[in-house]
Formats: structure tokens, C-alpha cells, sequence
């Protein structure tokens, strides 16, 4: 799945940035991160691990537990994005990025993908019933 970021990618937007293959966003003036917990929100488990898997170590406890957000250049080298391009060049580049990743063998580029992220989707999916049911419990 490649992902084309025009402008903001806040809370569910960030975290379809890190969920992405690849993830090019246009260069400007956007906010992107996860701003849940600046909004009095828990961050699921789910988040966590899909941040912890995506962002640079030294950026993961600004902007998984500080809630800090990021322009698309700080973005970039935190780890939500791939590439920023100029805007009027976004979708030209996301849809070369596609291609690109179509001509790969898809066979060779699932099974490694799977090598590759499988513990992350297992220890998702372990967790996720009681993470999900713990969101609307007590905050302490």
C-alpha cells in the first residue's frame, strides 16, 4: 500500500502513514503525528507497536508518549514518511512508487513482508480484544 499525504495526518491519519509500505507526503505547512494522548486519549496497543515498528528510536517516545507533531520534513526523519515531494509532483510520485512495487515479484514480496512484520501482527492480534475493551475503562 503505498500512501499519498497531502496535508494533515493526525491520530488514525498518522497511523495510516505508518501502516503504509511506503508513504510520500507533499511538502508544506501539514501537521502530522499521533495527538492522541495531547487530547486526553490512551494510545491502543495496536498504535504503539505499529509506531514502535515505523519511527526512528529516538523519535518513538516524542511521538508515540509526548504526542508531539511533526511538519513533513520532521516527519520524514521521524519516520512517518518515506519521501516529501512537491505538492504538484504528490501524485505522479505515489503512483510511480506503486508501480514500482507492483513489478515485484509478489510472491517473494509477501512471504518477506509477512518474515519481516509477522511478530508485530501476532502480538497485535494477541492483544487486541482487551486492548480495544480497555480503551473505555477507568484512564488511572
Amino acid at each position: 500500500m503505498v500512501v499519498a499525504s497531502p496535508g494533515h495526518a493526525l491520530a488514525a491519519g498518522a497511523l495510516l502513514l505508518l501502516a503504509a509500505d511506503q508513504r510520500i507526503g507533499a511538502a508544506g505547512e501539514a501537521r502530522i503525528g499521533l495527538n492522541e494522548v495531547a487530547i486526553g486519549m490512551r494510545l491502543p496497543i495496536f498504535a504503539v507497536e505499529i509506531a514502535r515498528l515505523r519511527l526512528s528510536p529516538r523519535h518513538f517516545p516524542r511521538a508515540a508518549v509526548q504526542a508531539e507533531i511533526f511538519g513533513p520534513e520532521a516527519a520524514r526523519e521521524a519516520g512517518y514518511l518515506d519521501r516529501v515531494v512537491p505538492a504538484p509532483a504528490l501524485e505522479a510520485a505515489a503512483r510511480a512508487e506503486a508501480a514500482r512495487l507492483a513489478a515485484l515479484p509478489q510472491a517473494a514480496f509477501g512471504h518477506t513482508k509477512r518474515r519481516a512484520f509477522g511478530a508485530t501482527v501476532a502480538a497485535i492480534r494477541a492483544s487486541l480484544q482487551a486492548d480495544l475493551a480497555g480503551l473505555t475503562g477507568p484512564t488511572g
